[in-house]
């Protein structure tokens, strides 16, 4: 028989009593108790989030209703390709003001070069 308290066994309730009874003796073991309660889950009335279901790239899992999460993958690649259209847009934008800043400076030094050699 194991003789060892797991800390996910210990009910809400008890936790939260622990906290007060923490807080009145000295403060800082009840902040404690209480950082471990809503980092375990503990706070969260008995829900727990299922972490392993994350995405690492939309940051959410599955809702459970499988017609949402299709919509919300199929506008989350709609969103990221429409970004990457526009960064491709803006690269071009970038690319013709440069170019047409170069075509200005070489214009102005050809002329500028012209003058001094005629003159």
């Amino acid at each position: 028989m194991s003789s060892t308290i797991n800390l996910d066994d210990i009910p809400r309730p008890v936790w939260i009593g622990m906290m007060i009874v923490g807080f009145i003796i000295f403060w800082p073991i009840g902040l404690l108790i209480l950082g471990y309660m809503i980092w375990s889950g503990k706070m969260m009335c008995g829900r727990r989030r299922d972490w392993q279901g994350f995405k690492a790239r939309s940051g959410f899992g599955s809702t459970g209703n499988s017609a949402f999460d299709a919509y919300r993958e199929e506008t989350l690649k709609r969103l990221d390709e429409e970004a990457r259209e526009f960064r491709d847009f803006v690269d071009r934008l970038r690319f013709a003001k440069d170019k047409e800043e170069f075509d200005r400076f070489m214009t102005e030094r050809r002329a500028a070069a012209s003058g001094a050699t005629s003159g």
